[in-house]
């Protein structure tokens, strides 16, 4: 029987150069006061609704929280990660996807009311920032994807949530 993940996440980068694949930024959201885990940097996260397809949650809570879509989404992947967390206050054990979306350079969040600010960092810069063991390896992984397209391939997906390589 498949296992319906709980949640999403969305790591975003872009290159400050498109020329150069070390030029990676990832983007860090900080939460908001009144949240639980104020202050945390973390990705873009959220709640699958009843029916939704998980990569449609993905491509939605994107929207949501940063306001990218198609036109600042260059590439989108399904890091094929899987978080398995201890989440206290459910007493349960919470299931997260990960995905990445490569963002056009320039392009700028307008983040939403979850949050209280943005930076872009580098990978040792959000590495260092990240509380997580699961968020160093996605952003481990998602540091990678410009270094070797040629195997990055594998993990694009379409807005859909469809495998581009099949």
């Amino acid at each position: 029987m498949p296992l319906r993940p709980d949640l999403v996440a969305v790591w975003i980068f872009r290159l400050a150069d498109p020329d150069d694949p070390s030029s990676i930024e990832i983007l860090l959201l900080r939460r908001g006061p009144g949240r639980q885990l104020a202050g945390l940097w973390q990705c873009v996260t959220g709640s699958i609704e009843p029916g939704e397809r998980v990569a449609a949650a993905a491509i939605r809570e994107l929207a949501e929280e940063t306001g990218f879509g198609p036109d600042e989404v260059l590439t989108f992947y399904d890091l094929d990660l899987v978080s398995l967390f201890h989440w206290p206050g459910v007493d349960a054990v919470l299931a997260e996807v990960v995905f990445a979306a490569w963002v056009r350079p320039g392009a700028e969040p307008r983040i939403s009311d979850e949050h209280d600010g943005a930076r872009w960092a580098s990978p040792a810069e959000a590495v260092r920032l990240a509380v997580w063991p699961a968020y160093r390896e996605a952003i481990e992984r998602v540091a990678e994807i410009p270094h070797d397209v040629g195997r990055a391939r594998w993990l694009e997906t379409t807005l859909d949530g469809e495998r581009v390589v099949r």
